[in-house]
């Protein structure tokens, strides 16, 4: 082999090489519109749980207690048959449980809630507060009424909020108020009425409940987490109870002793 089929074969060897190194314009081209790896989905977040329950009276049944004081008042009287009506302090229902206990949730990882625009009604009916306990949302608009033919004077008497009182004409405008700082058993009075009462509950949420004529409550909306319920009762106090929510319902049963 002479000298220049010597060198003419060495370049073709170069060329070869080189191209091995560099790989296929194909193979570069697959390489760049490569998508980078998808990282793995987060799992999905834990659906909100619940707890329900009754509120329970132990012992013997108190006798209803009439409304003091209306027999001097013939125009409230007369509303009512010219009989008082019975007190709301304690109500039992016919299957033992009790009405007018609110329910809330005094600690647990509650998600922060909005004020609801909706307004809760509080109403004056025959010389009673109507209903007998109100709960709300601190800043949540109170709209109280008087649907009666007499004049009434709304007085709250909070230990926390401001205090007011204010007199109301018969069937007058409806009064709008609020209540900033969370606060419970607010009392409500009617300086010309004495025997009328109402209580307002004002929580920092909306994660709360007043029971009825069945004596139950259901809190729902809750993420998991552990908790403590209140339930509170103007006569026979406060009592608690801790619970741990998953994404089922919980029960959280309370008894009070008369």
């Amino acid at each position: 082999m002479n000298t220049r089929s010597i060198g003419i074969a060495c370049a073709a060897l170069g060329c070869l090489l080189l191209a091995a190194c560099a790989g296929s314009p194909t193979e570069e081209k697959k390489s760049a519109a490569a998508p980078p790896a998808t990282p793995a989905a987060p799992p999905p977040p834990a659906a909100p749980g619940s707890v329900t329950g009754r509120i329970l009276f132990a012992g013997a049944k108190p006798k209803p207690k009439l409304l003091t004081g209306m027999d001097a008042n013939p125009q409230c009287l007369k509303q009512h048959g010219g009989k008082p009506p019975a007190s709301e302090e304690i109500v039992i229902n016919e299957d033992g449980t009790l009405a007018n206990v609110y329910v809330w949730v005094k600690s647990g990882p509650v998600p922060a809630t909005p004020v609801p625009a909706t307004r809760v009604r509080l109403d004056q009916v025959k010389c009673v507060y109507v209903p007998h306990v109100v709960a709300i949302m601190a800043g949540q608009e109170l709209e109280i009424h008087n649907s009666d033919p007499v004049n009434h004077n709304i007085h709250p008497l909070p230990m926390e909020n401001r205090e007011w009182n204010e007199s109301q004409p018969p069937q007058g405008e409806a009064k709008i108020k609020t209540f900033p700082t969370p606060e419970l058993m607010i009392p409500f009075k009617c300086n010309v009425h004495p025997w009328m009462r109402a209580y307002v509950n004002v929580a920092p949420h909306t994660f709360f409940a007043v029971t009825g004529a069945d004596g139950k409550f259901t809190i729902t909306g809750l993420p998991p987490g552990d908790y403590v319920i209140e339930a509170v009762h103007e006569k026979l106090g406060a009592q608690e109870v801790k619970v741990t929510v998953g994404t089922d319902a919980k029960t959280a049963d309370f008894t009070f002793k008369g």
